[in-house]
């Protein structure tokens, strides 16, 4: 891994966001509380345009000619389903013409407790050479992230990766440093917690952003 951004670090209006987002008032709300990661979407898909390559292009007016610098390509944006879905959104309001992919990663529970993540359902365009982006709103344990990386790369091998996340863990941090060491990676992030739970869980957190986005679930899966 290349970089670690930590959005948080200078005020802007995604602290905004990010506050409603964890207040047990507002977050329930469901329509705000999608439309709030829906927004945190396309800010962190600015901040990540900053960093793409550009090329001119000759636009004709009514008026006359003017050259402006438009992306040269347009990047993947890939989700880990169900919770993602609004944060991919907000990426996809500014890269409106990104191919998708979109990945269904659980944890499996087992009677002693623990659990692993298992890859359910994987749809995505050919990865070879391809710039990529792949958001979950949360960043526990890493380890969803880090089984949806190899899924990808069965897909081929982009040229340069973005993971966003609005709120992380110290310890998914750490993580995915360990275990991505030598990809061609930056780690954006809306904010640090220092907590992580036995059972996986970030305090303060915000809870469960799938749960508090689409309703809460049952625990079979299929």
């Amino acid at each position: 891994m290349k970089e670690v951004r930590n959005l948080s670090l200078e005020n802007s209006i995604l602290n905004q966001y990010i506050a409603e987002l964890r207040d047990e008032i507002i977050q329930k709300d469901p329509i705000r509380f999608r439309r709030n990661l829906e927004r945190l979407g396309e800010i962190f898909a600015y901040e990540i345009s900053r960093t793409f390559r550009y090329k001119p292009l000759d636009v004709t007016t009514p008026l006359g000619i003017k050259t402006v610098p438009v992306l040269e390509e347009q990047p993947v944006l890939a989700t880990i389903l169900r919770a993602g879905l609004p944060l991919h959104q907000g990426m996809l309001n500014i890269f409106d013409r990104a191919d998708n992919a979109f990945i269904s990663a659980f944890r499996k529970h087992y009677m002693d407790g623990t659990f692993d993540i298992q890859i359910g359902y994987m749809s995505s365009p050919d990865m070879d050479n391809r710039i990529l982006i792949i958001a979950d709103p949360m960043l526990a344990s890493g380890q969803s992230m880090v089984c949806a990386y190899n899924e990808i790369m069965a897909q081929g091998k982009p040229k340069y990766i973005h993971i966003v996340s609005v709120i992380a863990s110290t310890f998914g941090v750490e993580y995915l440093i360990k275990n991505l060491p030598d990809v061609n990676c930056t780690l954006w992030l809306g904010a640090v917690d220092d907590e992580l739970t036995s059972q996986s869980y970030i305090v303060p957190g915000l809870g469960d952003a799938g749960d508090l986005a689409f309703g809460c679930k049952t625990d079979s899966v299929f």
